[in-house]
């Protein structure tokens, strides 16, 4: 894995300085190299560990060793059913050898009561070394198995390599400004993707780490006026409940210098709500995908206005160090600028491909990668239009919900929007949005004049909601498809606005 040299290296340039902190429990950089070290005979050199545990110093301690040699690792969302657990374990022992193991076995996290759940998943390989000391493998061989999100479903799996990761870190540590000095809080699921690489690239970078054991509001305003904490790195749903919650309760985040986003182009509403409660940060949005990794991105300086081209804009910002883009057509042909079509990576942090999943969701024409996210360049910039999953037929039409959601959300009164396609016998899908507003006095036919001047007559909703309550995912992404239940259903948290 390419940290952990240079986490050997911080642990002897500064031994006793903090590392990693997680709520109020924190271990130095030599605490951490040591029991990490400490752990390396649990998992055989070559074999593999699932790890499956909420945010704690464990986790960390069990990442870190289970990634060292040539050892993987298999991250599972500490929420997911038993019952799909049990389903991606068993496709895992499948595909990566446990026919020549020994056994499985469970080891109980360092902290847990004796009685208390098992937390983590070892197979012992036959002839594996065990032991040694804590150190990056091979730079081609796969360390991660990265799940897509799901709660219902199996995720697809990703492979990545050791130096599909090093890559990453040297275009992510560049474009952040990501040095020693920085205090990262990541307040999510470290068994996310962008929880996950937050915390390696801190350990690559050598900055100080620190997450919460669940994500509370105000545990994260405590961090930031009074903990040194100078940087945030977060999906863009946390940023929105922390910066307006911050300024409500006159939270001071003038310490923060630097908020990285994704997971979601930031709103309108957030971009500014952001702004004012940290006006000092610059703002960093990039997009991704796990299969990928860092594409695009763009960062708004504090002297940086907000402009209403900006706030309405689809872009996602400049490709990053080492990226290079295209716009393909469902032949893997590239398009000119201005036209839309597949969004294409060639780079060397794009990942080795699925363990298991739909082939044609992470496609290669020839040097190009694509996930086939939809999106257009002009004049070298990225616009995002949507995943191709959230694209909406309608009467022979394909619409991108991004497109209007940000005209939505730029209107006068409206906090959020979120549209969504609802299964329609005669055109294939209708269109509906709905809207979180800053009174109850907005309408639908307010909203539908205010779009009239934006959008294209055909891009208007039949129907228009409000939103009581945002419908998000386990993780904490907005989901269109619980949106979509929820308007089926008649749910009262989307009632119908007056007309």
């Amino acid at each position: 894995m390419p940290f952990l040299n240079r986490l050997a290296a911080w642990a002897q340039e500064s031994p006793q300085r903090q590392a990693v902190r997680v709520g109020r429990e924190s271990l130095s950089w030599e605490e951490l190299r040591a029991g990490a070290a400490a752990l390396l005979d649990r998992v055989p050199d070559g074999g593999y560990s699932l790890l499956q545990e909420p945010n704690s110093l464990d986790f960390i301690l069990r990442w870190v060793a289970g990634v060292s040699g040539s050892r993987r690792c298999v991250v599972l969302d500490a929420g997911l059913p038993d019952d799909l657990a049990a389903r991606i374990r068993a496709e895992v022992a499948a595909h990566w050898g446990a026919a020549d193991a020994l056994s499985a076995r469970t080891v109980r996290g360092l902290t847990a009561a004796p009685d208390g759940p098992s937390r983590e998943t070892v197979v012992e390989h036959h002839a594996a070394p065990r032991g040694g000391e804590l150190a990056d493998g091979p730079s081609g061989t796969p360390f991660l198995l990265a799940l897509t999100s799901g709660t219902a479903t199996l995720p697809k799996a990703i492979v990545r390599t050791r130096e599909s990761w090093q890559a990453s870190f040297v275009s992510s540590t560049e474009v952040f400004g990501l040095t020693r000095d920085e205090v990262t809080l990541a307040p999510g699921p470290l068994s996310s993707g962008l929880g996950l690489y937050a915390l390696s690239e801190c350990l690559h970078a050598g900055g100080e780490f620190r997450t919460l054991e669940a994500f509370d509001v105000d545990a994260v305003h405590d961090a930031v006026e009074h903990d040194g904490v100078t940087r945030l790195v977060l999906v863009p749903s946390m940023l929105r409940v922390l910066a307006e919650g911050g300024m409500l309760a006159g939270s001071d985040a003038s310490s923060l210098r630097s908020i990285v986003v994704a997971g979601a182009k930031l709103d309108p509403r957030t971009l500014e709500a952001a702004r004012r409660w940290a006006p000092a940060a610059r703002i960093h949005e990039y997009y991704g995908a796990q299969e990928l990794s860092f594409v695009s991105g763009s960062c708004l300086a504090p002297d940086d206005p907000l402009t209403d081209r900006l706030l309405a804009s689809t872009s996602v910002g400049r490709p990053f160090p080492g990226v290079s883009l295209a716009i393909l057509d469902p032949s893997g042909a590239p398009l000119p600028d201005g036209h839309t079509g597949s969004i294409a990576v060639r780079s060397a942090m794009v990942g080795e491909g699925y363990l298991w999943g739909d082939a044609k969701d992470f496609e290669r024409f020839g040097e190009w990668a694509t996930v086939h996210d939809q999106g257009f360049l002009h004049e070298g910039e990225l616009h995002f239009l949507g995943r191709a999953s959230d694209m909406i037929e309608s009467g022979g039409l394909v619409l991108h919900p991004q497109e209007i959601e940000r005209a939505l959300s730029t209107l006068p009164g409206v906090e959020f929007a979120l549209v969504a396609g609802v299964d329609d016998p005669l055109r294939g899908e209708r269109l509906v949005a709905a809207v979180r507003t800053e009174h109850r006095g907005i309408g639908e036919g307010q909203l539908r004049m205010g779009l009239a001047d934006l959008l294209d007559p055909r891009m208007l909703p039949e129907a228009f909601h409000e939103l009581r309550e945002v419908p998000l995912t386990a993780r904490g992404k907005v989901s269109r498809a619980v949106l979509r239940e929820w308007i089926l259903d008649g749910d009262p948290r989307v009632p119908r606005l007056p007309v």
